[in-house]
């Protein structure tokens, strides 16, 4: 062989490794591994894991936190956390229920209604986060109080029934074979993708939680940015809310517990750094998916649930130690 050709050869395999190198080093590289890794375990422990039907089950049982996820990427990602997601999203249906079955409102009167009042409180946590200079996670622990109280007392802790046979579609409805839950969140993920990764709010979402010094001494707005991650992460959890309720044909005041925790769960495990200034919102979904799998495959091969929370704790915590490793 010539010198010319062991040239080529040896540039080829350089070439190669450095691919190679930059793929493992890529944000969802790590979220990946894990899906595939729990995908291929789960598989091994039940036969009916990888069936179509049980696919997407999983997938329209992650649609809820997936969504929520998003709202809760963007947070993040600016160095912030919202605590309230569960709570708005059981106000936001409560009150959509209420206006539907109680005031005698059109559904979509009482859809728009529910997303307002997620909006609504999204900039409640934006304002007094801002500018009011408050600590993400007091606000945002308050709001939940505040707006899982006031669902109670407007439903009189009861759930509100007798919704339009419609609103199931967007529970239980199909396109097709795939849920229109599964739909709905994947058209969420995109329009976030572009948020992020082509605009630029996203830039300025990123240099953020980057260091939010530099970010305005750069001329960013914080203030309107911080405003506008956390209405986002309200119009999430009330877009949340409108497939819950079409899935139990009800508003539920208790609905949504711990589901905060879930949301920020499937951040982590997408390596989005929980400091802020680092992730993809394509890191997220897999990392909702690989929490839906978990959560799919624990009760398959009959793990007690109280087991499950404890397994998924772990699992959570290896994911930000590996992550802080890798990186």
């Amino acid at each position: 062989m010539s010198h010319d050709a062991n040239t080529e050869t040896g540039a080829s395999r350089s070439s190669g490794k450095a691919a190679m190198a930059a793929v493992l080093h890529s944000p969802l590289a790590l979220p990946l591994i894990g899906l595939i890794v729990v995908s291929v375990l789960m598989g091994f422990a039940s036969d009916n894991f990888f069936s179509v039907s049980n696919i997407m089950n999983v997938l329209r049982q992650v649609s809820i936190v997936g969504i929520l996820a998003v709202g809760m990427t963007f947070v993040i990602l600016t160095g912030g956390i919202d605590l309230s997601v569960g709570a708005v999203m059981a106000l936001s249906g409560t009150i959509a229920a209420g206006l539907m079955v109680n005031m005698g409102m059109p559904g979509w009167v009482g859809l728009l209604a529910g997303l307002g009042v997620g909006l609504g409180l999204g900039l409640f946590n934006g304002i007094m986060v801002a500018w009011g200079k408050m600590p993400a996670i007091i606000v945002t622990l308050a709001t939940m109080g505040i707006a899982r109280g006031l669902g109670l007392i407007y439903s009189g802790g009861y759930p509100i029934s007798g919704l339009p046979s419609w609103i199931s579609w967007f529970g239980v409805g199909r396109v097709g074979i795939v849920p229109v839950p599964v739909i709905a969140m994947v058209i969420i993920y995109a329009l976030a993708w572009v948020l992020l990764q082509r605009t630029a709010f996203g830039r300025h979402v990123y240099a953020i939680g980057g260091n939010e010094t530099a970010a305005k001494l750069s001329g960013v707005k914080t203030q309107r940015v911080k405003l506008a991650v956390y209405a986002i992460s309200g119009v999430t959890s009330a877009l949340a809310a409108i497939i819950l309720t079409g899935r139990l044909m009800s508003g539920q005041p208790n609905a949504g517990v711990g589901f905060e925790l879930d949301a920020i769960a499937a951040v982590v495990l997408g390596g989005t750094a929980i400091a802020g200034g680092r992730g993809l919102i394509l890191g997220t979904l897999i990392g909702a998916v690989l929490l839906g799998i978990l959560n799919n495959g624990l009760n398959l091969v009959g793990i007690n649930p109280y087991m499950q929370d404890v397994i998924k704790g772990f699992i959570i915590l290896l994911a930000i130690y590996i992550g802080r490793e890798w990186r």
